[in-house]
């Protein structure tokens, strides 16, 4: 019988917690740049969850307006396998401008910086439950969170953005809008 291959780990979590969302925002930002634009950071591309179209930042559409979520960001060498636990996956390049980057909080209320070397990188963008979060608009104090995200980074050549799967309302409006 045939060994199944082996799926990569991450080689580094970059952060993993509860962190505050505004207007369905947040960011990952490189270099000296706060850009927060939607249209700016969706220019051009097909998904409307993960705009990268902004050189060294990435602009994360949440389902929740207002609150608390949770996000776990992890660094890989090579492209990890698709997990079917997450309802919502889109894709897209980024090359960070700087090795010192941040996950930014609306408004650059609180941010997480952590390493990350200055190369392209494919990221996967990986949603459960926006339209919960939607439905709901605001978690407020120690409500648990509604939904959570990942943040997947390998090395890779630049590509063109991608959809890899998509079941939320919340995520087909996103991935409309920025269209329009």
């Amino acid at each position: 019988m045939p060994t199944p291959p082996l799926t990569p780990r991450p080689t580094a979590t970059l952060f993993a917690g509860r962190v505050h969302v505004a207007y369905m925002q947040l960011y990952v930002m490189s270099g000296s740049g706060f850009a927060t634009d939607p249209d700016q950071a969706n220019k051009g591309q097909v998904n409307g969850l993960c705009g990268a179209a902004v050189p060294g930042m990435l602009f994360l559409t949440t389902g929740l307006h207002t609150g608390a979520t949770h996000l776990t960001i992890e660094q890989y060498d090579e492209e990890p396998a698709l997990d079917d636990a997450w309802e919502e996956i889109v894709e897209v390049s980024f090359r960070p401008d700087d090795e010192l980057v941040s996950l930014v909080e609306w408004a650059g209320q609180a941010s997480y910086p952590f390493l990350l070397p200055v190369q392209y990188y494919r990221v996967r963008y990986c949603a459960t439950g926006m339209d919960a979060a939607s439905a709901a608009d605001v978690v407020t104090g120690d409500e648990p969170p509604l939904d959570r995200y990942l943040l997947q980074l390998w090395p890779d050549f630049p590509q063109p953005d991608r959809i890899r799967r998509q079941t939320a309302d919340v995520a087909a409006y996103w991935h409309q809008a920025w269209r329009d």
